[in-house]
């Protein structure tokens, strides 16, 4: 369908007023078939200009997340506009798109402006987690971000990504980024106060706070040596913490969490075996993992490795002696390590 001048504004209006104008122009041409030349007049551009926009936007279409959030704009477009052009509704307004976007870009850029902070994006998951910590340290997880929000910060280019085609995509906060987020937060300042933050990554009942990633109790004991002058944790067993709290982190990212992870600690309701998304796969390896570990190691590898709780509060939250938590953990990781060893199609640890 190709349609007039006049009728341009009937068919992008459906359209979210934070669309950048190259978006708009793509998604008006691409999707309702506006010619190129009816769009410069309309924005006063040449027509060369409205079209290098638009080849830039399909190039962009690489990237999962810019690609997701057009497959919506185009539905958004088809939900509104019938077939004889008459609107049915404000659907820009609502679902992902709704008034309560900005505080969710708020959420999300602000813990991603702190120093070596990222935003990891699995393949297929409906939510994103940004992630902060350098090299040397585990990460500590800051906030989930719904992936229709994510989508819409890697729309605007205010998160960026090197290479965003594999599994997990990490992307960064752009200098873009960093400016939008100051813009917003003095616009809601202005305006009264910020509203209520969306999702923030909250850990389980009873777990406590997520440690700075120097304190991470793996990272801590992965320094340590025994009289001998031998690591007290190898390489093996470290892996082996490292993956189960690798596929704590993706079970948590997906829709249905199990809220309380201890149940599986006795090997009971253990997750069906059944194809689903990255989230299912590894809430059922988390649960196989403490169910071969049992009560007491399966409590430390939990509380150390996935909630990241020093020794020493593990150790009085459960009641043992000083200094003997280090010493449960290294046969819990020995163990875990046997457990992934034996696991059919479980990558090797050490």
């Amino acid at each position: 369908m190709t349609l007039k001048t006049d009728d341009i504004s009937k068919e992008t209006n459906p359209l979210p007023g934070w669309l950048p104008d190259p978006v708009r122009h793509y998604v008006a041409h691409v999707e309702r078939g506006v010619p190129i030349r009816a769009l410069a007049r309309r924005a006063g551009q040449h027509p060369s200009t409205i079209l290098r926009q638009i080849r830039r936007v399909e190039a962009r279409r690489d990237d999962p997340l810019v690609e997701g959030c057009l497959g919506r704009l185009a539905g958004l477009l088809r939900m509104v506009v019938d077939e004889t052009g008459g609107t049915l509704g404000t659907a820009a307004e609502e679902g992902p798109f709704g008034p309560g976007l900005p505080d969710q870009w708020i959420a999300a850029l602000r813990p991603l402006c702190e120093e070596g902070a990222t935003l990891v994006v699995g393949r297929d998951m409906d939510r994103c987690v940004v992630v902060s910590g350098g090299p040397e340290g585990d990460p500590e997880n800051r906030a989930l971000v719904e992936r229709p929000v994510a989508e819409t910060l890697a729309l605007r280019e205010l998160v960026a990504s090197d290479a965003a085609g594999g599994r997990i995509a990490r992307y960064r906060v752009t200098s873009a980024g960093r400016v939008e987020l100051r813009r917003l937060v003095n616009a809601f300042t202005r305006a009264g106060g910020l509203e209520e933050a969306a999702a923030p990554f909250v850990p389980q009942p009873d777990a406590p706070a997520t440690l700075a990633p120097a304190e991470s109790p793996l990272a801590g004991l992965g320094r340590r040596r025994d009289r001998d002058g031998r690591p007290f944790l190898d390489r093996g067993s470290i892996a082996a913490g490292e993956r189960l709290r690798e596929d704590f982190q993706l079970a948590e990212m997906g829709p249905r969490t199990p809220g309380d992870w201890t149940r599986y600690l006795t090997g009971g309701e253990l997750p069906p075996d059944r194809p689903g998304t990255a989230s299912d796969a590894a809430r059922a390896r988390v649960a196989a993992a403490l169910a071969a570990l049992g009560p007491g190691l399966g409590d430390v590898a939990l509380r150390c490795c996935c909630y990241l709780e020093g020794l020493e509060d593990a150790e009085r939250r459960m009641g043992w002696s000083a200094r003997s938590g280090k010493v449960v953990l290294r046969i819990a990781l020995q163990r875990l390590r046997q457990h992934y060893s034996e696991t059919p199609g479980a990558a090797h640890c050490g």
